[in-house]
C-alpha cells in the first residue's frame, strides 16, 4: 500500500483520469467494479467527480463537452513542479501540446501532451490535489506504462523531459523500468509486431484486483469487454479489458494487505 499528501516527485505518474460521453454509465460501472466512492466537484469544476477508497482519492471521471467527439480514454498525468518548464522541454524536444497549461481553480494546474511518437499524457502540478492519496491496492493505480512504435525516441524524449533514469528488463521483448530518485515509477516499451496497426502509441494504466478472472466476469457483466485474455505475469496475472464506453485499461493481481 502507497499512501500520499504531499506533491509526487517530478516525473512520477501521479493521477490518473477518464473521460467519457456518459459520466453517469462510467461511475455505475466503475463503482461496481472497484467499489470506488464519488464526490462530485460542482458546476465550477466542470462537474468532474473524485473517485475515492477509504477517504483517499485514487483516480477522476469528467465527461466530455457538448459538441466534442474524442475517444473515451484513461489520461496518465506525470508529475511537475514547474509546469511551465516541463511544457516548454515538451515542445524543445519533438512534444506536441494538446492542451495549454490551465489552472484548476485551487487543485493545481495541468497540460496535456504528446510524445514525439503519438503517445498522449497529462502533465500536473499540484496545488491542494496533489494526485493519488492511495495506490498499490486493490482497485487503485499500481502501475503506468507507456508503449510506442519508436522506442529509442520516446525514450530519449522522456529522458530529456522529465530526467528519467532506465532500468532495461530482459525478454523477448524491448521494455525498460523508468526511474526517479532511484525508485522505479513506471515502465516503457516497444509495440510488438501482434499489434495492429491502427492503434497507436498510448500511456495505460494497470488497477489492481484481487482476482483478475473473476475481475474480468465482472467487466463482461457490467457491459465492458474482453481485449486480452488473463495471463500470468512475473508480477501478477494480467488481463486487458474495456469499461462499457470503450476505454481500455488493465487488470492486474495483488497480494491483499497483511
Amino acid at each position: 500500500m502507497t499512501t500520499r499528501d504531499t506533491p509526487w516527485p517530478d516525473g512520477t505518474p501521479c493521477w490518473t483520469d477518464l473521460v467519457v460521453p456518459d459520466q453517469r454509465m462510467a461511475l455505475d460501472f466503475y463503482g461496481a467494479l472497484f467499489g470506488w466512492d464519488f464526490a462530485e466537484q460542482g458546476g465550477d469544476m466542470g462537474n468532474y467527480v473524485l473517485c475515492s477508497i477509504d477517504g483517499r482519492q485514487v483516480a477522476g471521471i469528467g465527461e466530455q463537452p457538448q459538441g466534442q467527439e474524442m475517444p473515451s480514454a484513461w489520461t496518465i498525468y506525470l508529475a511537475s513542479s514547474d509546469l511551465d518548464k516541463t511544457v516548454a522541454a515538451i515542445g524543445e524536444n519533438g512534444g506536441q501540446l494538446m492542451m495549454p497549461p490551465m489552472d484548476v481553480p485551487g487543485a493545481g494546474r495541468m497540460a496535456i501532451a504528446a510524445d514525439p511518437t503519438g503517445a498522449v499524457f497529462g502533465v500536473w502540478q499540484a496545488g491542494r490535489h496533489t494526485g493519488f492519496g492511495l495506490a498499490n491496492v486493490v482497485g487503485t493505480d499500481v502501475w503506468n506504462e507507456c508503449m510506442t512504435r519508436d522506442y529509442a525516441a520516446a525514450k530519449r524524449f522522456y529522458g530529456d523531459v522529465f530526467g528519467y533514469d532506465f532500468e532495461d528488463v530482459e525478454g523477448d521483448f524491448t521494455y525498460a523500468a523508468l526511474k526517479v530518485g532511484g525508485n522505479i515509477v513506471g515502465g516503457i516499451g516497444g509495440m510488438g509486431d501482434e499489434t495492429p496497426a491502427e492503434v497507436p502509441p498510448f500511456w495505460s494504466a494497470y488497477f489492481g484486483v484481487s482476482d483478475t478472472d473473476a475481475a474480468v466476469e465482472r467487466v463482461e457483466r457490467l457491459g465492458g469487454t474482453l481485449v486480452r485474455p488473463a495471463m500470468d505475469s512475473p508480477y501478477g496475472r494480467m488481463a486487458t479489458v474495456t469499461d462499457n464506453q470503450g476505454a481500455y485499461f488493465l487488470l492486474i493481481s495483488v497480494a491483499p494487505e497483511g
